[in-house]
């Protein structure tokens, strides 16, 4: 029935692909957003005279923002457009980072990075609620890859443009076309206008289901199942930044790696986990157990971590296993999304989605708690078996999410269960 009803509306498949490619560019400014001061931090440190814990206050500020108000944001994506919400994030991070482009304050400037915090809270909501809603279910996989992928996009091409426009017009013309850039993707959602109720959605149906989220609420956030996603996602977190953030540093205290061989590297694992993530989406339309999926992916990054942490390798060889490593780490992360969802109610995905995505920001706050005192008394080689050990604990949230979420779906009222993952994804 789903195929002929593909195939009967062309229309409506042209406004998913729509939707799907505007959430997706939101998804990559976010990600430029989060990756905004990394590639231009000396120059802002030596412009305010300031110390690299005082910079530091401005991730934090960042994080804790996001940290405390990415679940209320998840609640508001419930209750109201996830489209006007996901605008008002966008044009909030960039006015707060044309404001820390044009202030000369190095206070306003950690005061915008706070207000950035806020507006990075609506993305993974509104962004899954989104999507959730308005792709059929067996592409969800496929198009949640897509939205990672392009979110790794941002990451991955950051650092590059942030450099080149440092080198024409400062860090401070770097922050204003950020800032545009943000502006531009939010006049591209307004431009789209509201969706229109998919065929496969049932309005009715979904008001029952999203009332039904609504009075379950903390209940629904605090169930096994959706703490131990939470879980998954702070390990992850933990694993991967240190990864993106400390490859470069852990690799020159432990072998003596030039910076332009460590950052080749970084670039290999960089985007070849933008890779992984389209090969893992690729998977879930082939098979549904996503658990194994997603365990396969974290038993190779841990091995790989620990050979890096282990062996001197040759330049060439480096970047190589950094990249698989890369590779292994991206195609988790579709099975990661597939499984949240298949224990998320219909009516709560900004709701669980933002809860649980949280634990990005979590991890943003403990990782340097972590990886910088371990730099800091010369044991950069426990960096990447940290990383290797938050992997593998990973896997057992992964088995404990995916057995206790059929428990959730038998103890949920009817309205409330979540939908059972299919072949599809």
């Amino acid at each position: 029935m789903t195929r002929t009803a593909d195939l009967a509306l062309p229309s409506e498949r042209a406004t998913e692909n729509k939707l799907i490619g505007s959430v997706c560019f939101a998804h990559f400014v976010s990600h430029v957003y989060i990756m905004l001061l990394a590639p231009v931090f000396i120059f802002v440190r030596e412009d305010y005279g300031v110390s690299y814990t005082e910079l530091g206050f401005a991730y934090i500020a960042f994080n804790v923002v996001s940290t405390s108000l990415q679940t209320p944001a998840g609640f508001l994506v419930d209750r109201v457009s996830p489209r006007l919400v996901l605008i008002a994030g966008l044009l909030l991070g960039a006015s707060a980072f044309a404001i820390a482009g044009l202030a000369d304050s190095f206070w306003v400037f950690v005061a915008m990075f706070a207000v950035a915090g806020l507006g990075n809270t609506v993305y993974h909501p509104a962004d899954y609620a989104l999507l959730s809603h308005h792709v059929a279910p067996q592409r969800a996989g496929r198009v949640f890859s897509f939205h990672t992928f392009s979110g790794m996009l941002g990451n991955a091409a950051a650092p590059a443009c942030l450099l080149t426009l440092q080198s024409v017009a400062g860090w401070r013309g770097g922050f204003l076309a950020a800032a545009a850039l943000g502006l531009v993707s939010a006049i591209v959602l307004i431009w789209q206008g509201e969706p229109p109720e998919p065929a496969h959605a049932v309005s009715k149906a979904r008001k029952s289901e999203s009332a039904a989220a609504s009075r379950t609420g903390w209940r629904l956030l605090l169930s096994g199942p959706i703490l131990i996603n939470l879980v998954f996602f702070i390990l992850l977190s933990i694993g991967n930044g240190g990864l993106s953030n400390y490859l470069v540093p852990a690799l020159g205290e432990l072998y003596a790696t030039p910076p332009e061989v460590a950052n080749t590297a970084l670039t290999g694992l960089l985007t070849m986990s933008a890779v992984g993530v389209l090969a893992g989406g690729m998977l879930t339309s082939h098979t549904a157990r996503h658990g194994l999926v997603a365990a396969c992916g974290l038993i190779a990054t841990a091995c790989l971590c620990v050979l890096v942490g282990s062996v001197a390798f040759a330049p060439l060889a480096l970047v190589l296993v950094m990249s698989a490593t890369g590779f292994f780490s991206g195609l988790t992360m579709p099975s990661r999304d597939l499984i949240v969802r298949s224990v998320t109610p219909a009516g709560a995905y900004g709701l669980v989605f933002g809860f649980v995505t949280t634990g990005f920001n979590i991890g943003g706050i403990i990782s340097p708690l972590i990886f910088g005192p371990l730099l800091d008394h010369d044991h950069a080689s426990a960096i990447f078996f940290v990383m290797a050990g938050c992997a593998l604990l990973s896997i057992a949230t992964v088995a404990v999410s995916t057995s206790r979420g059929r428990e959730l779906g038998c103890a949920l009222p009817a309205g409330e269960r979540p939908p059972r993952p299919s072949a599809g994804g």
